[in-house]
C-alpha cells in the first residue's frame, strides 16, 4: 500500500498534478463515510444527503 501512495505521489509531484490531491481525499472519505455507516442507525440520514 505504502508504494501505491509513493508512485501516486511521484505522478502528482512529475506531472505537476496537484489538483488530484484533494480529489482523492475527497473520494477516501466518502468510501469511508459509507463502509462506516452501513451497519448503523445513521446509514438513512447519510443516504438522504445523496
Amino acid at each position: 500500500m505504502m508504494d501505491f501512495l509513493t508512485d501516486l505521489w511521484g505522478f502528482m509531484k512529475v506531472r505537476k498534478k496537484f489538483w488530484l490531491a484533494p480529489l482523492i481525499l475527497v473520494m477516501v472519505l466518502l468510501g469511508g463515510l459509507i463502509i462506516v455507516a452501513q451497519g448503523s442507525a445513521v446509514a438513512p440520514f447519510i443516504y438522504t444527503l445523496f
